[in-house]
């Protein structure tokens, strides 16, 4: 819960929704109840474990103390715990089972045999993790911890040191980033541990209800009893218990019998008092399962690994990538043998769409579970959107005995880099020609929508408010524009967002836009713009209601692409990273280029149109930055016109000039720099 409160304290906007959402789950509880539904009496539901033990000496975690702790979860959650008969008369009524049951993992993601139990060796002496739902140093492998397994085919359990007296944390459902999902707890407080009174395995029946949408039983109030746990069979509490207390114990929350419910599970009793969970608390947990978390109760992963003897499986298509820079491309493939006998040959057939089969032979020594990348023939397209087919087959010359890994398709584009200017408003078909989505955990991303508009009827959006994930990443791209042999290249857009949360809050994620610049097709970005939170919002204050812009609430960005002209082609990229807020449209995106005139540029100094029959402009190239006046005299030698610089800020390289009234003849231009006089002659006609 510390966990929990810290990550709102950064995150105000996180808050808000998950209280939103918390209304909607208890509408779900209250429908389970009065239906009498429960998961015990509709079918157990197996949920597929991973314990990572994250130490310096990981083996100190032995095979039989993981096999306690899940033994231990299971009855606490069974409600078949051992000394349960020590449940205070008072409460034996409300005492609740659950159909939730914990397995061992039998199958890695990527379908290798396991236990479930899995070692890291780190150089970290400890973790502390409870700076918020989005920490978790011990959740990363680039942090010195373990990676987690997919998780909505896994419950992933970290085991660890920590560096202070944290027994362990939790996160709840639909909060936080998806692959940190689970739980972390003390390796001292597994069965047998070191943590004297809090090491029968009890910490961790304690953070799966949290993981399961339980609160603590007091409330988390600081003792104001006006908090609650949002269930209504557990008596109201002031504060956490210490100890292990015996008989009734009241407290000024619950002043008279049966008092408090200390052998709650969601309590701080030690572990030998805790015996309970409640019939509401129950409820409670599987409706959070049912609403959230039940694609555990879908995984295969605690099915067994059948090895057969010849069988080859095509892992990844690596090449070619979702947009080709050339015609021509070699296609990569990852295959891995899944065969108990050594893969040492294979067919392999591709190709485009519904065009000419390419097949080849491949040869080579691939152990059991190991994996080869491999390079096809070359192969040619033309421009649009294609997609590539890959079919392996005869492991070893012989039939695969499971055919249903060995063809895989993947969709990519090529198309030519086209010619500035590039507009586009999104008025015609989604997606224009040329331009594509990355969309790599194919969640929420962009979309056309006539919600909202700055011109016409169509823009692009992204529905940050409906996104309960953080930090995804999803990109709109441009086609590949060149801009070689220009002067000055920009790009502009029409943006319109909003925050749930107040914009000038103090928190640590807001929605980011950000607009990156790619001159290898892609491979690689250049960030040019990045705007959050007050920086990028066109609606000042909390919105918490989704967010549709008005005509006046969109805002011009430009940005100048100058320093790309070198590189010849670019290639436009606007990137959302979620932070739990609100909408954020793009509309008007207008990619060009400025090409200066030749004499201009050459001479430094230009009039046109000459002759004129009245307007001119004097243009200057570079920018005249220390331009004093611009002065008109006719022949005579009188001044006719004068411009003159304030305070020595030259505002642009252009000046309109309109000579209605003058008469026609010669004049003459002079442009007054702070250390020279430069001159041009114009005729006015009529």
């Amino acid at each position: 819960m510390e966990a929990l409160h810290n990550h709102f304290l950064n995150n105000p906007a996180q808050k808000i929704s998950f209280e939103n959402r918390e209304v909607e789950l208890q509408r779900i509880i209250n429908q389970r109840v009065a239906s009498g539904k429960t998961m015990r009496t509709t079918g157990t539901v197996t949920i597929p474990v991973v314990f990572h033990i994250v130490m310096r000496r990981p083996t100190s975690v032995t095979d039989s103390q993981i096999l306690a702790q899940l033994d231990t979860v299971n009855r606490d959650y069974a409600g078949l715990n051992q000394s349960n008969a020590r449940i205070l008369a008072a409460f034996r009524d409300v005492y609740g089972s659950s159909g939730i049951e914990f397995c061992l993992a039998q199958r890695t993601p990527d379908d290798q045999p396991t236990t479930g139990i899995v070692r890291y060796t780190t150089t970290q002496t400890g973790f502390t993790d409870v700076t918020g739902i989005q920490s978790g140093s011990v959740k990363h492998a680039s942090t010195g911890g373990a990676d987690s397994w997919d998780p909505t085919r896994y419950l992933n359990i970290w085991v660890c040191d920590f560096t202070n007296n944290l027994l362990g944390y939790a996160t709840f459902p639909n909060t936080g980033r998806a692959d940190e999902q689970g739980v972390v707890i003390n390796q001292r407080s597994l069965p047998g541990g070191s943590a004297a009174s809090y090491n029968y395995g009890k910490t961790l029946t304690h953070e799966l209800g949290h993981f399961f949408n339980l609160y603590h039983i007091w409330g988390d109030d600081n003792g104001s009893c006006a908090g609650t746990d949002y269930i209504d069979d557990t008596p109201n509490q002031g504060k956490e218990t210490e100890g292990l207390p015996t008989g009734i114990v009241t407290d000024y929350c619950s002043p008279s019998a049966p008092g408090i419910m200390y052998q709650n599970y969601m309590d701080y009793t030690y572990d030998a008092g805790l015996l309970m969970f409640t019939k509401l608390q129950v409820a409670r947990m599987e409706a959070a399962f049912s609403t959230y978390r039940s694609s555990l109760g879908a995984s295969n992963a605690c099915v067994p690994i059948t090895i057969n003897r010849n069988d080859a499986q095509l892992k990844f298509i690596n090449s070619p990538d979702q947009r080709l820079c050339e015609a021509s491309f070699t296609p990569q493939i990852t295959i891995e043998n899944r065969g108990s006998q050594t893969l040492t040959s294979l067919i392999i057939e591709a190709k485009i769409d519904d065009g000419t089969v390419v097949r080849s032979t491949w040869t080579g020594s691939v152990p059991t579970y190991q994996q080869a990348l491999i390079s096809l023939p070359e192969m040619q397209t033309a421009e649009g959107n294609h997609a590539i087919t890959i079919t392996i087959s005869s492991p070893n010359g012989v039939a695969d005995e499971d055919i249903s890994t060995d063809v895989l398709t993947k969709e990519f584009m090529y198309y030519e880099p086209v010619e500035a200017p590039v507009r586009e408003g999104f008025e015609n078909s989604f997606l224009p020609v040329a331009w594509d989505i990355v969309n790599e955990d194919a969640g929420i991303t962009w979309e056309r929508t006539n919600r909202s508009a700055k011109t016409g009827t169509y823009s692009v959006r992204i529905n940050n408010m409906d996104n309960v994930e953080t930090g995804q990443k999803d990109y709109l791209r441009s086609p590949t524009v060149n801009i070689a042999n220009v002067d000055s290249a920009f790009v502009s857009f029409q943006v319109a967002a909003a925050s749930y949360a107040n914009s000038s809050a103090q928190t640590t994620m807001w929605d980011t836009l950000q607009v990156l610049i790619s001159t290898d097709c892609g491979k690689t970005y250049t960030s040019v713009y990045k705007k959050w939170g007050a920086s990028l919002v066109t609606r000042t204050g909390a919105t918490r209601t989704e967010f549709v812009p008005g005509s006046s609430e969109w805002r011009r960005e430009e940005i100048n692409l100058g320093r790309f002209i070198s590189n010849g082609e670019v290639l436009v990229a606007f990137q959302n990273i979620t932070g739990n807020g609100n909408n954020i449209y793009l509309d008007d995106i207008n990619i060009r280029t400025v090409t200066v005139n030749p004499n201009l540029k050459e001479e430094g100094f230009l009039v046109t149109p000459n002759p004129t029959d009245g307007a001119i402009s004097v243009q200057f190239y570079p920018h005249p930055a220390t331009l004093k006046a611009i002065q008109i005299y006719n022949v005579s030698g009188q001044l006719m016109v004068e411009r003159e610089i304030v305070n020595g800020q030259v505002p642009g390289n252009i000046y309109d000039f309109m000579l209605t009234n003058c008469n026609a003849g010669l004049y003459v231009v002079r442009a007054v720099f702070e250390d020279k006089v430069l001159t041009k002659k114009f005729v006015k006609v009529k």
